[in-house]
């Protein structure tokens, strides 16, 4: 188990076009919410959805079956792995996430600071 379940940041029945909805509504830096992916696929389960500088970035959250961990983004040599989805949050809560954006190339960087409801 991912330790999703019972956590206010976990939208168990949110689709992409919801969170990011309720993402631009909030309209804070660090906003997010943890969705279930639209994939349905074992190996990415769940999607981390950020606000940041007027943006929404869907940041796939992948499962590692050979360690049973979980690594955000494409796999990557040296990345950071978790024991479950609720000790990435901790982590970005405290330390900076990198958002990367693919169509113009850019990065940011913020902190998971506010946690968005989906109602």
């Amino acid at each position: 188990d991912a330790g999703v379940h019972s956590k206010a940041w976990y939208a168990a029945t949110c689709d992409r076009k919801m969170a990011e909805d309720a993402l631009y509504r909030s309209n804070k830096d660090g906003s997010f919410l943890i969705r279930k992916s639209s994939g349905q696929d074992s190996r990415q389960p769940y999607t981390l959805v950020v606000f940041y500088n007027r943006r929404v970035y869907n940041v796939p959250i992948r499962f590692i079956e050979s360690t049973k961990q979980y690594a955000l983004g494409r796999e990557k040599s040296g990345e950071e792995r978790f024991d479950s989805v609720a000790e990435i949050v901790e982590n970005h809560q405290r330390t900076s996430l990198v958002l990367i954006d693919s169509q113009n190339n850019t990065k940011d960087s913020t902190k998971l600071k506010h946690i968005v409801r989906v109602s």
